[in-house]
């Protein structure tokens, strides 16, 4: 089942889904897929069913129960090649049943239903009827094999399916969770030549490839043409991309969150910087034992990420997982008066130093550790890429590491990579490996194994000569530019060890 030339990337989920859609087992298999608004979800399972010859249907929102029947009515006759009256008036068991009958006749044909969570909120009992139709179909009774995958993008919904005592617990044989798209596949979706302006509007709206449709101008080709492009998209009201409305829309979809405005106020603490629960709860006057389940809830629907430092365990690092969200928060919130009276332009020379600091610089450090986890011969045998904190010699400041890469054994961490990554708009010099030297002896000092540890410099504009002159003498030193996170090009340096 080959992979339409449409579907950029996606090699890794293609050959999931196809495994599941091959297997030989003659009974029913179920399968759940899932993933943020605008990743591709559906873009990917038109596909599938095309390429399988099965059949897709989508749930549309606020669709009465009874309008809702009628369209997979009318999506199953005409699959199936007959008048949409003859099964108009059927109910959900009746046409579930019918769908997969119709689809199992064809071999590796598979019977798709996207944005299940809107038909579950009128029929809450459609998980249910999918688990009585498996388990017939285990026993030898009723529905023969088929294929059926359920997708949604209210992630809170999606994760329960699969939860505790819920109706597919264990039945399902496919689990996939769709991601953005990396750096690299972002630039090709877009179309983007320079690695340096692909950096940026990765920074701005993520990995999402739902967003180049709702850009109204070409996508920029250079780092000079977003003074022109980021106005006329996320900063525009007037456009679908405009980060306010989109920020928000992204909270909506999601039923368990539509409306609470503590939900919204957690996601807006976090987007301006505040990264622990204390934090976060000293900007809203919440004591913090109040906004633990709120502050689980976020991560499990996939709107927060929940990291622990590995070498300080009682400090939590919280961030938002959508990018836009926080531009919205750091860009287009303080900016709000000239955006709303028709002075993008102005507003984003104005955000400028603040995108740089608060928005492409931990996108930056974000997308440095997602390259290094994929590099196994320049992480080594470390399990673990990470950023920390680490004490200074005399124990009176903290300094923060922004790529880590490590084996926690007890109390003690085997580190393999030390690294910073700069978006700065200056090149990389001595100070800057100076200062790696010195965050590595300090890590030493603290009783972790550092002996072999690599010394990586991420940087957004270079590197001096002299740098990386003295890189290639010592041997020790990894430089990445951006072309290398974006385009896959050779380090500017590799350690000898890599050689």
């Amino acid at each position: 089942m080959q992979k339409p030339q449409r579907v950029l990337s996606r090699d890794a989920e293609w050959a999931a889904l196809e495994q599941f859609v091959r297997h030989p087992d003659p009974h029913l298999r179920l399968g759940v897929v899932s993933g943020r608004r605008r990743v591709g979800k559906s873009f990917v399972l038109r596909a599938l069913a095309e390429a399988s010859g099965g059949l897709y249907v989508t749930a549309v929102a606020e669709e009465g129960v009874v309008a809702s029947r009628r369209r997979l009515a009318g999506e199953i006759a005409r699959y199936a090649g007959i008048g949409r009256g003859m099964i108009a008036d059927a109910s959900w068991e009746e046409l579930l049943t019918t769908a997969i009958e119709l689809t199992s006749r064809r071999a590796g044909a598979v019977f798709v239903i996207d944005e299940l969570p809107y038909w579950m909120g009128h029929s809450p009992e459609l998980p249910g009827l999918l688990q009585l139709l498996y388990d017939r179909s285990q026993a030898g009774e009723g529905v023969p094999g088929g294929r059926v995958i359920v997708c949604g993008s209210a992630m809170s919904v999606m994760n329960e399916l699969l939860s505790g005592t819920k109706a597919l617990r264990g039945r399902a044989a496919l689990d996939l969770r769709l991601a953005p798209f990396d750096l690299g596949t972002t630039a090709r979706h877009w179309g983007i030549g320079d690695p340096a302006a692909a950096v940026r509007v990765h920074a701005i709206l993520g990995g999402s490839p739902g967003y180049r449709n709702l850009a109204g101008v070409p996508a920029p080709r250079t780092v000079a043409d977003l003074d022109a492009w980021v106005p006329a998209t996320v900063l525009d009201p007037r456009q679908a991309l405009f980060s306010g409305s989109e920020a928000e829309y992204l909270l909506r979809e999601d039923p368990k969150f539509s409306g609470s405005a503590l939900h919204y106020a957690i996601i807006n603490a976090v987007a301006g910087g505040a990264s622990g629960p204390a934090k976060i709860g000293g900007l809203l006057e919440q004591p913090r034992t109040a906004l633990a389940r709120p502050l689980e809830a976020l991560t499990s629907a996939g709107f927060l990420r929940y990291d622990t430092d590995p070498l300080w365990e009682r400090r939590p690092v919280i961030t938002v997982v959508d990018p836009i969200v926080r531009f919205h928060n750091l860009i287009t919130v303080p900016q709000r008066d000239l955006v709303d009276t028709g002075q993008s332009a102005q507003a984003w020379q104005r955000s400028r130093p603040t995108f740089v600091a608060g928005v492409l610089g931990p996108h930056f450090e974000q997308c440095a550790r997602d390259w290094l986890r994929g590099r196994a011969e320049f992480r080594g045998e470390a399990g673990l890429v990470t950023a920390t904190v680490v004490n200074d010699r005399k124990g009176r400041a903290k300094h923060e590491i922004d790529v880590v890469a490590l084996d926690k054994r007890a109390d003690r961490a085997h580190i393999t990579v030390v690294g910073e990554a700069k978006a700065t708009v200056t090149r990389r010099t001595m100070a800057d490996l100076d200062r790696l030297d010195g965050l590595k002896a300090a890590l030493a000092g603290q009783g972790h194994d550092t002996a072999s540890a690599v010394l990586a410099l991420f940087s957004l504009e270079g590197f001096q000569p002299d740098l990386a002159d003295a890189a290639r003498r010592r041997g020790d030193v990894l430089l990445v530019g951006v072309p290398t996170l974006v385009e896959g090009a050779d380090p500017v340096v590799v350690p000898r060890r890599i050689l």
